[in-house]
C-alpha cells in the first residue's frame, strides 16, 4: 500500500519550491482564531483579499513617474472589497486593468497631467513582488474560509491553489472547496487568473468559473517536445512541481497573464493550455526572427478540438499588444463553417468588433483589401483565384502581413506575395 502524502506535506513542499526556485516571499498566515490580526498580511480586516502594503510599495516601484499620493489613492481604491456584483464582469474589468493599466490624472508643475498607471510590470519580472501565502483566513458573509495557498503578484491574489491528500480525488477540491469559496467569499476571485487543484498525484488548472471537465494538466516545463512519465509522476506525487517549475517562473506567469487569457463575450473566461502556451510562444519567437527566417514562421500542429482558433487569437493578440507596427493578419481557411467559426472567436474575444468589415466577399474585394492596412482579414482559399490566362498580380508590396492558413499547416509572413 503506497504511503499517503498529506495536503500539508504538499503545501510545505510547494512553498519551499516557490521560494527556493523562484525567490517568492513566503507568508504563513495561520491564526488559531479566524478573526485574529495581525496575521502577517498587514490587512485591515479579514474580508480583505489583497496585501495592502505590498501593493502600495510594488505600485510605487513600477510607476516611478507617478506621484506617491496618486499611487496611494489608486491603491486604496484597489484594496476595497465590494459587497456584491457580477463576479465574471468584475473579473473581466480587473483583467483589463492588469493588461492595459489604468489612466490616472494628477497635477504636476501646476498642470493637470494624465498617465497610465500599471498594476504589473511586464518589462521586468524582477520589478514585481511575488508572494505565496498559506492558510490565510478570509471572512465571508456567513462562513470563514482558509485557502491552502494563494499566489499574489504585487499584492493581488492571482493564483488560487487548493490541495488534498493523495488518497482523495482531486475533483473533491473542485466540488467541495472551490464551489464553496465561490459561494461564500466570491471577492477572493475578483483578481484571480488561475485556479489550481492538486492532490500531488494529479494537478489540474482552470478558470474559476469553468466546469471541472475544462480543468487541465500542466506537465511540460520548457518544451512541447517533453514526454513526462505520468506513471512516475503519479507514484511520486510530484505533479504540482511541474506547474511550479514551469508556469510559476515569474517571467512565464506574467507572460501568461498578459497574453494567454481570453474572455468570450465577457461571460466565459478561457485560459491557455500547456500546448497553446508553448505553441503560441514558439510562433511569436519565430515572428521576432522573421527577417532571419525569410518570412517562414513554421507549422503549429493541433489535434481536433484542442483550441486552434483560440491559439490564433492568442498569437494575433500578443503580436498586436507587444510589437510596434501596423501588422495585418490574414486568416485563410478552406470552408465557410471554419471561416465563420474562427471569425466569431476573434469577434467574441474583442480582437475585432462587429463594425469591422473583415471578410471580403469575393476575390476582387480581397485583392482590394490587401492594398489597405486592416489589422485582420478572413478569407476562403478559393478567393485567391484569378482569371485564367492572365498574369497573377502582386497582392501587396507590404512586408508586414502575417498569413495563418488553417488545415494547410502553414504560418508565414507575406513578403511581396502570400506564402501559400
Amino acid at each position: 500500500m503506497p504511503k499517503i502524502i498529506t495536503e500539508d506535506m504538499i503545501e510545505q513542499a510547494a512553498m519551499k519550491d516557490l521560494h527556493e526556485r523562484h525567490k517568492y516571499t513566503v507568508l504563513n498566515c495561520m491564526t488559531e482564531d479566524p478573526d485574529k490580526l495581525p496575521d502577517g498580511t498587514r490587512r485591515s480586516d479579514k474580508r480583505q483579499v489583497v496585501l495592502p502594503d505590498v501593493m502600495f510599495k510594488s505600485l510605487c516601484r513600477i510607476n516611478p513617474d507617478i506621484p506617491t499620493e496618486t499611487v496611494y489613492a489608486a491603491t486604496d481604491e484597489l484594496c476595497r472589497t465590494p459587497v456584491s456584483g457580477d463576479l465574471m464582469l468584475i473579473n473581466y474589468r480587473n483583467y483589463q486593468k492588469f493588461r492595459n493599466g489604468i489612466t490616472v490624472e494628477y497635477e504636476q508643475n501646476g498642470k493637470k497631467t494624465s498617465n497610465i498607471f500599471h498594476l504589473l510590470g511586464y518589462q521586468d519580472a524582477l520589478n514585481n513582488n511575488f508572494t505565496v501565502a498559506s492558510q490565510m483566513w478570509i471572512k465571508g458573509e456567513t462562513h470563514w474560509h482558509r485557502p491552502d495557498l494563494i499566489i499574489f503578484i504585487n499584492g493581488f491574489p492571482m493564483v488560487f491553489i487548493e490541495l488534498k491528500n493523495s488518497n482523495i480525488p482531486v475533483k473533491n477540491a473542485y466540488d467541495i472547496n472551490l464551489k464553496n469559496y465561490l459561494k461564500d467569499i466570491p471577492y477572493l476571485f475578483h483578481y484571480n487568473q488561475i485556479c489550481v487543484l492538486s492532490n500531488g498525484m494529479e494537478t489540474r488548472l482552470g478558470s474559476f468559473a469553468a466546469g471541472y471537465e475544462f480543468f487541465f494538466e500542466w506537465l511540460k516545463v520548457e518544451s512541447e517536445k517533453e514526454n513526462p512519465d505520468r506513471k512516475a509522476i503519479k507514484e511520486s506525487c510530484t505533479s504540482l512541481e511541474y506547474f511550479i517549475t514551469g508556469l510559476c517562473e515569474p517571467n512565464n506567469l506574467l507572460d501568461y497573464i498578459e497574453n494567454f487569457i481570453l474572455y468570450d463575450r465577457r461571460r466565459t473566461k478561457i485560459i491557455a493550455k500547456n500546448h497553446q502556451f508553448f505553441g503560441v510562444n514558439n510562433t511569436y519567437n519565430a515572428f521576432l526572427r522573421r527577417e532571419e527566417l525569410k518570412g517562414k514562421l513554421g507549422v503549429f500542429w493541433h489535434t481536433q478540438g484542442s483550441g486552434k482558433s483560440y491559439s490564433m487569437v492568442m498569437l494575433a493578440r500578443k503580436i498586436k499588444h507587444k510589437c510596434a507596427g501596423n501588422f495585418t493578419f490574414l486568416i485563410v481557411t478552406d470552408s465557410k463553417d471554419l471561416d465563420m467559426q474562427i471569425y466569431k472567436n476573434f469577434l467574441r474575444t474583442e480582437v475585432i468588433a462587429d463594425k469591422d468589415k473583415v471578410q471580403p466577399a469575393n476575390s476582387k474585394r480581397l485583392r482590394e483589401e490587401l492594398q489597405t492596412n486592416k489589422p485582420i482579414l478572413f478569407t476562403l482559399i478559393h478567393k485567391f483565384q484569378y482569371e485564367k490566362g492572365k498574369k497573377y498580380p502582386v497582392l501587396s508590396e507590404r512586408d508586414d502581413i502575417i498569413v495563418i492558413v488553417d488545415e494547410y499547416g502553414i504560418i508565414g509572413q507575406v513578403r511581396r506575395r502570400p506564402i501559400l
